[in-house]
């Protein structure tokens, strides 16, 4: 694909997913009541937490990569359709690692993973995945951030992108905002900006046409506030509502609600089994029929080929139960 300018990618990016939001709410005008349902699945990948995840749009497919078990760390790569797993035999993956972030990058249609640990120091060597020929590429950038565990990564509302936020740096908690450029990471100096933190949620609202970003683990601990990604500035935002502080967990758009989901993730050491919905201005604590065990270190993601919100994995941080199921967001 030729490249595209900002202003056109914009477009292309907000067009695609107002079709895909429309078709979706049409397709569901009959639900009248949210519920998760387990989706009943063979051979797919063993029990996980803590792994990087992201769809891609070339193989249509989402993409896991690494996190720990009870028993070791992983340098697994899976792709999920919506139906079936598939174990992806690259012939250079990343080394194993947990607490690394992905993110689609629409400029070069690649996924784009940074970080990550196996328990001592953090890893900062960057890594694409191809979707089309379903392999891993290590990156040269000139500039390397420091290594971190749990980053912010998430494709740019405006130029498609993908920028890292935060992450935990060995000795401090990051607040630097990151643009990967397609060959190296620029630095970027944003007016305004969150306080430090990782393992924070983020996710793209087309409806607001921004990147909404809660919660995450810094030096106080857990932080509980709410802030916006336009493209070029970060915004906090002033909400009647809130979530307790969550760490460890994820949010998707969901299509018929037209709102960011979130699900689960610790909270002062407990984790939690309730969903919560951002509407552009506020949070509201949803009341779905169903739900699956507490847990955190789980992946969120929307599957547009199957037009479904999954959750992933994860674990009971309080038991030490690790999760390899899979459940799908139903209704309105």
């Amino acid at each position: 694909m030729l490249a595209m300018n900002r202003g056109a990618l914009r477009v292309f990016i907000t067009t695609a997913l107002f079709l895909f939001t429309l078709t979706t709410t049409l397709l569901s005008q009959e639900t009248s009541s949210l519920a998760w349902t387990k989706v009943k699945l063979t051979n797919g990948p063993s029990t996980r937490a803590s792994f990087a995840s992201a769809y891609d749009p070339v193989s249509k497919k989402v993409v896991i990569f690494g996190g720990y078990n009870d028993t070791s760390t992983l340098n697994e790569t899976w792709t999920f359709d919506g139906t079936r797993w598939e174990k992806i035999k690259a012939s250079n993956p990343p080394s194993a690692r947990f607490s690394a972030a992905m993110a689609y990058d629409y400029h070069i249609h690649k996924l784009v993973l940074f970080g990550g640990t196996t328990g001592f120091g953090a890893f900062g060597d960057t890594w694409i995945f191809d979707g089309a020929t379903l392999q891993w590429t290590q990156a040269q950038p000139k500039n390397v951030p420091a290594g971190a565990t749990n980053p912010i990564l998430f494709s740019d509302p405006v130029d498609g992108h993908v920028i890292m936020f935060g992450g935990y740096r060995g000795r401090f908690y990051s607040r630097d905002t990151f643009r990967w450029t397609g060959a190296d990471w620029a630095l970027l100096n944003p007016a305004n900006s969150p306080y430090p933190r990782s393992s924070a949620i983020a996710a793209y609202d087309p409806i607001r046409k921004n990147v909404v970003l809660f919660g995450g683990i810094s030096d106080n601990w857990v932080i509980q506030n709410t802030w916006t990604w336009d493209g070029t500035d970060w915004t906090q935002q002033n909400t009647a509502h809130q979530p307790p502080p969550l760490y460890h967990t994820g949010a998707a758009f969901y299509p018929p609600l037209q709102e960011i989901v979130v699900f689960g993730g610790g909270s002062e050491g407990v984790d939690q089994d309730t969903t919560w919905a951002w509407d552009g201005t506020d949070w509201t604590l949803l009341s779905p029929a169903r739900s699956p065990a507490a847990r955190e270190q789980l992946a969120t993601v929307v599957d547009p080929a199957s037009r479904q919100l999954l959750i992933l994995g994860g674990m009971d941080f309080g038991s030490g139960v690790f999760f390899g199921d899979v459940w799908k967001l139903t209704g309105e």
